[in-house]
């Protein structure tokens, strides 16, 4: 099967890339630039450049379409919200015989809004933090929400004019800092979710449907992260499947007829142990490798469901493993050691600076694997630590 991957300098690309290229497949990577993660794979067969997805929608809209058809292309993985936004709700300009196996945009776009997903949670009793929507900054009163309380756009990336904007999850310590940060929001930004924090361990749920029918499943958790309060995962275990996040994250999927992959994360409330849906990340998630180290191949699990052959579930998957983003470790150890807890937003169970360390400086462990750093593919390590150290 000849399949294009887009996104091509993220981690999950460089991931995706090399499972399908061992798996035999013919793997072209695509992205804005090269060389790139995974365009300088061992793995990757070819390289098609596009324009920037957030910059210019359509001329990567048309480059990608473009290429479906020049080079036959079988299966398009996009690998972020944006390019997977784009492709599906533009699925009719795709070469007839490759295939996109995602739900259409619409649903994509339903699950991508968190203020939707909310509601569908609230309808199917998945508990998620007391939460308040508002439409725009001057609708807010002083929620009835402990301080400090979390603002949440409903969507990580919305569509202003001819471009995409990022936006992020916030804390306001105080009504003042509160009023201060729903001002600075763009209009586009709303509807904006106020919710009370939830202290705990992230979990979460990956999934591969099959047109509402669960295929494959896995779970992790997040043992590091980038910012150090909450963000990427840069250091992640697999974990046994959570009954509760399976039976909440099933549901919240079924209900929405998926297809493809797809995360459901959640977040185990310390006060009393109780998962709170926190989002659906309606794409490959940034620790994709991992679940590929432990036995779950999610990307050629999904070409086989996209040519029709969905295999049997994994009947199991190794427990303990763990896969390092060292260049992510890197930059969450300097934000620890240079700032203090109050600037980072850490919350008390959080560990000192001087804990982290010491955790940190265990290199080799057993059942630990380096994400990108790889021995049987180690050009993009170099190119990775080379634009690290000298900037380019």
């Amino acid at each position: 099967m000849r399949v294009l991957v887009t996104d091509s300098d993220s981690r999950s690309a460089l991931a995706a890339v090399r499972a399908l290229g061992r798996a035999g497949h013919e793997v072209i990577a695509a992205g804005v630039h090269h060389p790139s993660l995974a365009s300088v794979s061992h793995y990757c067969s070819d390289f098609e450049a596009y324009p920037h997805p957030g910059s210019d929608p359509d001329g990567f809209v048309a480059a990608v379409t473009a290429a479906t058809e020049r080079r036959q292309i079988d299966l398009l993985l996009p690998m972020t919200e944006i390019t997977t936004l784009l492709v599906t709700q533009h699925r009719d300009r795709l070469w007839q015989g490759c295939r996109l196996p995602f739900p259409d945009y619409e649903t994509i776009a339903q699950a991508s809004d968190k203020a939707y997903v909310v509601g569908i949670a609230d309808e199917l009793g998945v508990p998620t933090p007391r939460t308040v929507v508002i439409q725009s900054a001057e609708q807010v009163a002083i929620p009835d929400l402990p301080f400090p309380v979390v603002v949440k756009p409903a969507r990580s990336r919305v569509r202003v004019g001819s471009k995409w904007l990022s936006t992020g999850v916030r804390y306001a310590a105080d009504p003042v800092a509160l009023q201060q940060i729903l001002a600075s929001l763009p209009v586009e930004a709303y509807p904006v979710l106020l919710q009370e924090r939830i202290q705990g361990p992230g979990r979460g749920l990956f999934a591969c449907f099959d047109h509402g029918r669960p295929v494959a499943l896995f779970a992790h958790r997040r043992l590091r992260e980038k910012p150090p309060s909450g963000g990427v995962s840069v250091l992640c275990e697999s974990a046994v499947l959570d009954p509760q996040a399976v039976e909440y994250g099933t549901h919240l999927l079924s209900r929405l007829g998926w297809h493809g992959v797809a995360m459901v994360e959640f977040k185990q409330d310390v006060r009393d142990g109780s998962l709170r849906l926190m989002e659906i990340n309606a794409r490959f998630w940034g620790s994709l490798q991992l679940a590929i180290d432990a036995g779950v191949d999610f990307p050629v699990i999904l070409a086989a469901v996209a040519a029709g052959h969905p295999p049997a579930a994994p009947a199991s998957y190794r427990l303990g493993v763990r896969t390092r983003w060292l260049a992510g470790d890197v930059d969450a150890l300097l934000m620890l050691l240079t700032r203090s807890r109050h600037a980072l937003d850490l919350p008390p169970s959080h560990p000192g600076r001087w804990a982290t360390l010491g955790q940190f400086l265990k290199l080799w462990q057993r059942d630990l694997h380096y994400e990108v750093e790889r021995l049987d593919d180690p050009a993009p390590m170099r190119l990775e630590w080379r634009r690290r150290l000298l900037g380019r």
